[in-house]
């Protein structure tokens, strides 16, 4: 492809991307294809010569579109937004075309530079502590850094708070093995965190204490003091200097930027790192999740390996982002995110997050409206938990039967062990309307499924009492003599031989029809 056939083409990109987001909703919302369908589709080798853009385009929708889950679909409200605009796309469609890998300052000091300034400018917007940003004074060790995902920043901060305990730890027991020292360590997380911090500590090798939430979801100080006073009783190493604290806020931080959610950022200065993803609410693609440290000399220490080929002389006076996380390529992330800021500015992005919470409380009070659901969180965002009253296998039927109809799509979660259905206000243009249909789509499935549940115990009462008389009539037929049994059999017809089949079967054919004589003749 030269430069005028893709000069063509990516109109004509532009033009498919712009026509499937206009025409999405006409689209199943989840894919109704079985595990392993595009293999029987695609040649099982790749083609020695080069194909028509056309036929690769064909293939796409006529291949690959069959298999998508829609994630910026109206109807999609399964686990949480998928951030997406126009601006973002453009960003990354940018960054892929100058195609830096900025690894350190020298390697693109662009790349590197926006970055930093990017993560003050929404570590500001959050409202971080100044400690968390690289330029609030001339003194600052803090600062922001883009990770592929969530799991990474936790991932990052884990082994961080690792090497820093380690090293304190080195100062008290300079002749005890890291491995030793590593196996007294114990990090603390909610029962209702994320199955990242679950999947760091097996990583890091540190043991992970999880602990219970209180009624309304949130781990209490005074629940991990207890745990940690209770593990203080039980190891040698007591009064240690202090926890790393990281704050995980994927989902709500973005939130933080509405000054009415502010609140919810109380006690942010004990923190020693906090996460969020802009590109789950911030309308920015995937991947850019944003993490701040209070001091990044801690961080980098854990990562550092500085071989000479990587070295450059500016080390001294500029941040090198291969010291933050675990990889040494780096994509220009930041392009997207200051795009999108730029664009639609705070006060926009501020408009997107306010319109999404009214919508998932207009869901709240619909869901509140009817009698037989119940709502399970405190809905503050764009989340809300509901279920059917009754068992949780009745929940489960229902959200099989809604995802299996590809009208909507959402999953489930377990609260205070229960089952319970996650409803996610996730498009980027979400109306009334959505909500509505949705609500329609799960309340006409709950009517369905109720009645035949309802259908389904009437006709187990019915099998029961039937039950009974086949009780009933053996007993009876036991004490007949067998010329009583005889003309019986004769009376309804029952042929003598069914006597030698399978016992016991015999004798509830014969129940059946003596019953079905006696109603005949006397139909009331």
């Amino acid at each position: 492809m030269d430069s005028e056939e893709f000069r063509q083409r990516g109109r004509e990109m532009v033009d498919y991307i712009i026509e499937y987001m206009e025409t999405l909703g006409e689209r199943r919302v989840t894919p109704s294809i079985e595990p392993g369908y595009l293999r029987e589709l695609i040649p099982k080798n790749a083609p020695n010569k080069g194909e028509k853009w056309k036929e690769i385009m064909s293939d796409v929708e006529s291949k690959i579109m069959p298999g998508v889950a829609h994630w910026q679909h109206p109807r999609f409200h399964a686990y949480f937004p998928s951030g997406n605009s126009f601006p973002s796309i453009l960003g990354d469609m940018l960054s892929d075309g100058i195609g830096a890998i900025g690894f350190s300052w020298a390697a693109s000091p662009a790349c590197t530079e926006l970055e930093t300034i990017v993560l003050d400018w929404l570590g500001q917007m959050i409202g971080l502590p100044q400690e968390f940003l690289s330029f609030s004074d001339g003194n600052s060790k803090g600062g922001g850094v883009m990770q592929s995902s969530a799991s990474e920043c936790v991932l990052v901060s884990l082994l961080a708070a690792r090497a820093q305990k380690i090293k304190e730890l080195k100062v008290v027991h300079p002749f005890t093995e890291d491995g030793v020292l590593l196996s007294k360590l114990v990090a603390y997380c909610s029962r209702e965190a994320h199955s990242c911090v679950e999947k760091a500590a097996m990583i890091a090798f540190t043991k992970l204490r999880i602990l219970e939430a209180d009624e309304d979801l949130s781990l209490r100080g005074a629940a991990l003091a207890k745990a940690i006073e209770e593990d203080r009783a039980l190891g040698p190493v007591a009064k240690e200097a202090g926890a790393w604290l990281h704050v995980d806020a994927a989902y709500a931080g973005n939130a933080f930027i509405c000054p009415e959610f502010k609140y919810l950022m109380e006690g942010i200065e004990y923190a020693t790192s906090f996460n969020t993803n802009p590109n789950k609410w911030l309308l920015t693609n995937f991947d850019c999740s944003t993490m701040w440290v209070k001091d990044r000399f801690k961080l980098t220490q854990a990562m550092v390996v500085d071989p000479l080929y990587l070295q450059h002389s500016h080390s001294d006076k500029a941040i090198d982002y291969r010291h933050w996380g675990i990889p040494l390529s780096r994509r220009f992330r930041a392009l997207k995110l200051w795009f999108v800021i730029r664009n639609y500015g705070v006060e926009g992005l501020q408009n997107y997050i306010r319109q999404h919470c009214r919508l998932a409380k207009r869901f709240e009070l619909l869901v509140k409206a009817d009698e037989r659901f119940e709502v399970c969180n405190n809905v503050r965002m764009g989340l809300v938990c509901f279920r059917v009253k009754g068992e949780d296998q009745l929940n489960r039927k229902l959200l099989s039967k809604i995802n299996a109809s590809g009208k909507l799509h959402m999953v489930p979660a377990c609260i205070h062990g229960r089952f319970v259905i996650r409803f996610c206000v996730c498009a980027q243009d979400a109306k009334d309307s959505d909500i509505e249909y949705a609500w329609k789509v799960i309340s006409d499935f709950a009517t369905e499924l109720l009645d035949d549940e309802s259908i389904d115990e009437k006709s187990q009462i019915k099998l029961t009492n039937e039950e009974a008389n086949d009780e009933e009539f053996v007993q009876h037929v036991g004490n007949l003599e067998i010329s009583e049994l005889i003309d019986l059999m004769e009376k309804v017809q029952f042929p003598v031989q069914k006597i030698h089949s399978k016992p016991g079967s015999w004798f509830k054919q014969l129940g059946t029809r003596v019953r079905r004589m006696v109603k005949n003749s006397n139909p009331h």
